[in-house]
């Protein structure tokens, strides 16, 4: 139950002496931590019923492949071969995909460790404290809402494309409002609460619906492969179409065109993330998340790399249409397969619906775990008795994605998305180190930090040197030296400070090198974004910042006060220590 109503925010007088006390309420509350006993146990008490453990690894796996094979990929391998990688954008996948990977290492030993539906949110605070965990929570959360809203105004195009239905006549334009955010799209709000009242009914529903929505998918995708492979020519692999305007080869940009179109098509893997958020419904998460995580990326690189295979295939690299690369190419093409494009934008209108569900189902569970925190209201937190899923969560998310998604342009959402995932990505990796090196109380946490940040911070000049340092032998001998010095650290690290912490059902192998890539990886994407992407991130996290001292402290502050996180075990429902004792059971 709610104490607020006797506390900080029970009268204004109340509440002016609770800001009065911000310095000192931030100092007990904002490096906080929690333990995994806590979150899996005391903390998810505060939903009152618990989800249903009722999904297996090819529930994950199907999950994984529906959130990240999305319509994007028909777009992004176009952009990511004519602008930067040319007929290698094969290799870029396959990087892009060894990358993605090494994160879900990362997730895949939190999740193991600690099943519950927080995700990244939970794994932050139990190593760096609430403050830390609140702001990349509520970046992600936003962009989960942000990038939904986006997702599904494509639909409408795509599914206009896959039945001849020209995208105007959907929508309606009011002159009244401005240009961006004037064009009114109810197939989208009508798509997006669909799809909430679905994720609210049932997870294992959810999962079947997804199962048929990607198997759908997969076969669109599949017969695109196949038909690209059919009628290309393998001289498209090393010939352009105007070899006097542009470089042939397999490596038309270099090496580092291949390394630039993984920084652009790794977005593309965005989506496995969801999927840790999943872990308090899996049946028996020592064995099923590792395969339902890692299985999903490893197959998304295959059908990543088959894909942009078939159309380097398919065209020359500079007379691919880098809107609309796979559509482009087929209504290029004469002898009756104009008729393949309609087949694309249904393949895509799929891979839309099974992208947004996992998000959405993603998107509640943070917010659920959020609520129990208490940083924000525990009706949030609440699990329905019935559905067994978090329907408050999921209604208000819903509700809040179909009103951004009503008016709000694609361009103008487009530009507000991906920062806030990939800083999360990087915190975790942190947080795995961390939690491997550091014991609270009982070990000093600063070599630790200390390697992170330096670590960091090499990996923030060698990606300042490669993105505006001028080509030639200084730029080439500058990167050698950040690539020699953080090789240096991370050595130093390995051999001077000794893992204090062992996981007991699975770890990331071969630590720190494992994560400290990651962390390298996801610090280099960082910088290939552009600069709406982190003005957005800058407001956002303003915003969080406020919120969090405005509210959040001073409610996890009452809580503190009030018992919630020195509860005693006798308080604890007696279902939920058998639930904690099962998910714990190899």
């Amino acid at each position: 139950m709610d104490t607020h109503g006797s506390s900080s925010f029970s009268s204004f007088t109340a509440y002016a002496r609770a800001l009065a006390q911000t310095p000192s309420r931030l100092a007990r509350r904002a490096c906080s931590v929690s333990t995994s006993f806590e979150e899996m146990s005391r903390v998810r008490a505060r939903s009152g019923s618990d989800m249903q453990r009722n999904l297996r690894w090819f529930d994950l796996v199907g999950f994984g492949l529906g959130g990240m094979v999305g319509a994007g990929v028909f777009v992004t391998t176009g952009r990511a071969s004519r602008l930067y990688a040319g007929p290698a954008v094969v290799l870029s996948y396959a990087i892009a995909g060894i990358c993605a990977l090494l994160s879900a290492f990362c997730y895949t030993e939190f999740a193991v460790d600690m099943p519950v539906a927080g995700g990244a949110f939970s794994y932050l605070r139990v190593t760096f404290g609430e403050f830390a965990a609140f702001l990349t929570g509520a970046n992600l959360v936003m962009d989960y809402v942000l990038s939904n809203a986006a997702v599904a105004r494509s639909f409408t195009a795509y599914l206009g494309t896959a039945i001849g239905f020209p995208t105007t006549k959907w929508r309606f334009t009011v002159s009244g409002l401005p240009k961006g955010f004037n064009e009114i799209d109810l197939v989208a709000v009508a798509v997006v609460l669909i799809i909430t009242l679905i994720i609210c009914y049932s997870t294992r529903e959810s999962s079947v619906v997804n199962m048929v929505l990607t198997a759908m998918h997969i076969l669109f995708i599949a017969f695109v492969i196949v038909v690209g492979f059919w009628r290309g020519d393998w001289k498209n692999f090393t010939e352009p179409a105007d070899p006097r305007r542009h470089q042939g080869g397999f490596f038309p940009f270099g090496a580092s065109g291949v390394f630039n179109g993984a920084a652009m098509v790794y977005l593309s893997y965005i989506g496995y993330d969801a999927v840790s958020t999943l872990a308090e419904e899996v049946r028996n998460p020592v064995k099923d998340i590792p395969i339902g995580v890692s299985g999903s990326v490893m197959l998304v690189t295959i059908l990543y790399c088959l894909m942009a295979a078939s159309m380097s295939k398919l065209l020359p690299y500079d007379a691919i249409d880098p809107e609309a690369p796979f559509s482009a190419a087929f209504r290029g093409q004469s002898n009756g397969w104009k008729w393949v494009s309609n087949v694309i934008g249904a393949g895509a209108s799929f891979g839309i619906l099974t992208s947004l569900m996992v998000a959405m189902l993603g998107q509640a569970r943070y917010m659920c775990v959020i609520g129990r925190s208490k940083v924000v209201p525990s009706w949030f937190a609440r699990v329905h008795h019935k559905t067994c899923t978090p329907v408050n969560a999921s209604a208000f998310l819903g509700i809040f994605t179909a009103a951004i998604a009503v008016f709000t342009d694609l361009n103008v959402l487009l530009n507000l998305v991906s920062i806030g995932t990939l800083f999360v990505f990087y915190m975790v990796a942190n947080a795995v180190i961390y939690r491997r090196y550091v014991s609270v109380g009982a070990t000093n946490p600063w070599p630790t930090l200390s390697f992170l940040v330096s670590f960091s911070l090499t990996s923030i000049i060698f990606t300042l040197i490669w993105h505006f340092a001028a080509p030639g032998h200084p730029k080439e001998v500058m990167l050698g030296a950040c690539t020699v010095v953080a090789v240096a650290i991370l050595q130093m690290f390995h051999c001077m400070v000794p893992q204090v912490r062992k996981p007991e059902h699975w770890g990331v192998p071969l630590m720190p090198w494992i994560p400290s890539i990651s962390i390298f990886l996801n610090i280099f994407l960082l910088g290939s974004l552009d600069r709406p992407s982190y003005v957005r991130f800058g407001y956002f996290s303003a915003l969080a910042v406020l919120v969090y001292v405005l509210y959040s402290v001073h409610a996890s502050f009452d809580a503190q006060e009030d018992g919630y996180y020195i509860q005693k075990n006798a308080e604890i429902p007696k279902d939920s220590e058998v639930s904690v004792d099962a998910i714990t059971m190899v």
